[in-house]
């Protein structure tokens, strides 16, 4: 879906909302296709990642450079040395104190990923999200265990960046995030838990596909970020988008409470592409770990 709409009357959304007024939609819609067609400012918590964005666009930007951007946000900073100084990051145990070694370390989309873990964070932070911690801390552990798990098993099949599959992980569901930021703020929401729930399980996958297209990510990591949630008939991953669904998958358990759920006829397949790779939960434990320290919120 093409969210460069000026009006939530062109909106179609993918969800069945039988049980739901889509009515009650429309409002926040519209604000947000007005939000991501840039007619009004993006929101203040993607500063930094739009700051970060905007210096890894430069072609003739230098390390230093990026690391000066990088060093203007300290959440950022400090969340890169501590993935920097992580096992997963520093086997050999020899630890690293500046910015330009830990991204020398690391490798730009590292930086990407932590900018974007630090706008989801004040999203989550949000004081009219009270109502919906569980959703948001729950959305949260799902993304670490993708992002762990994708990049264990691009690791293993060796035709994707280990590290352009955890990002893709990182922020595949960033479109939870900003829709419960941004439905907060209306009251419908706040008190209408079934309502908010529709809302991101119809959009957010789209939302988050455009989201990721302004923060300026990759095209192939925004294109599998569309429809991850969706059966989809692969024998073996060859590719991030692969990756990504299979990844997911076998995170779900931690998605529990989320408006995630498995076709009847889908499920048999399902079952068995978890049974495939089922091995990769242990592989990416100590993965889970770093993340969940070096980006805790």
């Amino acid at each position: 879906m093409n969210w460069n709409a000026t009006s939530a009357e062109s909106i179609t959304s993918p969800a069945d909302m039988s049980e739901i007024d889509p009515r009650i939609h429309f409002r926040i819609l519209e604000d947000i296709a007005r939000d991501l067609s840039g007619d009004i400012n993006f929101p203040t918590c993607m500063d930094a990642a739009i700051l970060v964005r905007n210096s890894l666009k430069d072609p003739l930007a230098s390390l230093e450079r990026i690391a000066q951007v990088v060093g203007i946000e300290p959440l950022i900073s400090s969340k890169l040395l501590r993935l920097a100084n992580s096992v997963s990051y520093n086997p050999s145990g020899k630890r690293v104190s500046d910015l330009s070694t830990a991204i020398t370390r690391l490798g730009f989309e590292a930086v990407r990923t932590t900018s974007l873990a630090v706008a989801m964070d004040q999203m989550l932070k949000s004081r009219n999200l009270a109502a919906y911690d569980d959703i948001a801390h729950q959305a949260w552990e799902h993304s670490l265990q993708v992002a762990a798990i994708a990049r264990v098993l691009a690791r293993r099949i060796g035709r994707v960046k280990p590290d352009e599959a955890m990002l893709a992980g990182l922020v595949h569901d960033i479109g939870i995030f900003y829709l419960l930021f941004r439905a907060a703020e209306y009251q419908e929401y706040r008190d209408n838990r079934e309502a908010m729930l529709d809302l991101i399980k119809g959009w957010h996958e789209s939302i988050g596909e455009s989201l990721l297209h302004i923060l300026g990510l990759p095209e192939h990591i925004t294109e599998a970020v569309r429809d991850h949630d969706q059966p989809q008939n692969i024998e073996a991953p060859s590719n991030i988008r692969d990756i990504l669904y299979f990844a997911n998958l076998l995170a779900m358990d931690s998605a529990h409470g989320l408006p995630i759920e498995i076709d009847p006829g889908w499920a048999e397949k399902a079952i068995g592409d978890r049974a495939r790779f089922a091995d990769l939960l242990d592989e990416a434990e100590e993965d889970i770990r770093d993340l969940r320290t070096a980006l805790a919120l």
